[in-house]
């Protein structure tokens, strides 16, 4: 017995048996850290009350929830858990081009609010407005393109917020003598890069997030394979989760630098619950932008079921590609804008957005004919009614088409 112990304490003794009791012991440590760790999340996943990430990268939360937080933007209905999430961001607006090479686009059904107006030769572009609806989950967005100043008037209503886009009219010109284009090619009231450095938003780490200077992969890429075939400028696109990433970062949060939140200086519309129409009076409205440009000519088509108006492109559905499903509003809002131009040699346009026009609000398959109103260029655009009352907006998306005064529209 005697011999048997001390040969025990040989091998005991050893350094190769110390490193074997040690690895064990780690690795018994670690495993039960896992256990615990494992145990806390999922705990909290069930109760709804975290978010994790699928396979995917995108972010997932309990969406079977009560819906008893109101988004600030649209009115929409969410939870509390995305209510939790947007607090810690500030809107995304971003320009989405409507190419009819780029169709179809990414992302446009998880917009809480889509401006349309002309960018330049009767093509329409977006400017498309992320917060509450892309708090579930990421949102791939695009194709990204450049702005235009009167996009940029849009955006200031809802504070300094994310603005993304690829370039934008402007005079700057690597070939030209002085890196400055010749005078009449870009006029001066349509440069979005002079407007962008005047209000303070274009600089390495500002606000306005350009794809094409400050900022790159993984926040903004080219996908190539997305439309076989299609040119460069049709590739740029997004992701929601790392522009608000990015965003943050750069001191562009919920709060400013101050601690004061972004919805401090906004000013929400008016908001109702929603109630279809059986028998709707407005059940279509159709509409071009112009007349020699039928591939981008409009249509919006009731649904009663839903009480939401589904969007029709170019004589066919609008759809998004990532979410398989047409493009649907609660309100499609007409503002007929003075058109002019072009104004240079660039071929560039300019719509009013400051002062007031004729407006039509459709919503649960009415229309109300009114006017809209916008102080200033930094003020919020209001729907009045033919006596000056704000009219108030059905819980929901909402698309607002920039018409040239004049046009027609049928419904």
């Amino acid at each position: 017995m005697k011999e048997y112990l001390t040969k025990i304490k040989k091998i005991t003794s050893t350094k190769t048996f110390m490193l074997v009791v040690s690895l064990l012991g780690l690795f018994l440590v670690s495993v039960g850290i896992s256990v615990l760790v494992f145990t806390f999340i999922l705990g909290k996943g069930k109760s709804g009350t975290s978010s994790s990430k699928t396979a995917d990268g995108k972010s997932k939360i309990n969406l079977d929830l009560p819906k008893t937080e109101a988004c600030p933007i649209n009115g929409q209905m969410f939870t509390k858990a995305e209510k939790d999430i947007w607090e810690t961001r500030r809107p995304i607006t971003a320009m989405i081009e409507n190419h009819a090479d780029s169709r179809p686009p990414s992302g446009l059904s998880r917009a809480d609010v889509v401006y349309e107006a002309v960018a330049e030769g009767g093509i329409t572009r977006f400017l498309t407005v992320f917060y509450c609806d892309a708090s579930a989950q990421d949102v791939r967005i695009g194709p990204v393109r450049s702005v235009r100043v009167y996009f940029i008037d849009w955006a200031q209503e809802y504070g300094i917020p994310l603005f993304v886009h690829s370039g934008g009219a402007n005079n700057i010109c690597s070939s030209c003598p002085g890196g400055i284009k010749p005078k009449g090619d870009v006029a001066t009231e349509v440069d979005a890069f002079k407007k962008l450095v005047v209000l303070n938003w274009r600089y390495a780490q500002g606000n306005s997030m350009d794809a094409g200077t400050n900022i790159g992969f993984p926040i903004v890429w080219r996908d190539y394979e997305r439309i076989p075939g299609a040119a460069t400028e049709h590739t740029f696109m997004g992701s929601t989760d790392k522009l608000f990433e990015e965003g943050t970062k750069r001191g562009f949060g919920y709060n400013d630098a101050k601690g004061k939140p972004w919805v401090s200086g906004f000013t929400s519309w008016k908001f109702v619950d929603g109630k279809s129409q059986e028998s709707p009076t407005a059940k279509e409205i159709s509409f071009s932008f112009w007349d020699n440009k039928p591939d981008y000519d409009v249509k919006w088509v009731y649904d009663s079921a839903k009480n939401v108006y589904l969007r029709f492109n170019g004589g066919k559905e609008h759809i998004d590609m990532d979410t398989k499903t047409q493009l649907a509003a609660s309100n499609v809002i007409i503002q007929f804008t003075k058109e002019r131009g072009p104004v240079d040699k660039e071929g560039h346009m300019i719509y009013t957005t400051t002062g007031t026009g004729k407006a039509l609000v459709f919503q649960n398959g009415e229309v109300k004919e009114g006017t809209w109103s916008k102080v200033a260029q930094a003020s919020r655009t209001k729907y009045l009614d033919g006596s000056g009352k704000e009219i108030s907006l059905v819980k929901g998306k909402i698309w607002v088409e920039i018409i040239p005064a004049g046009n027609e529209v049928a419904y």
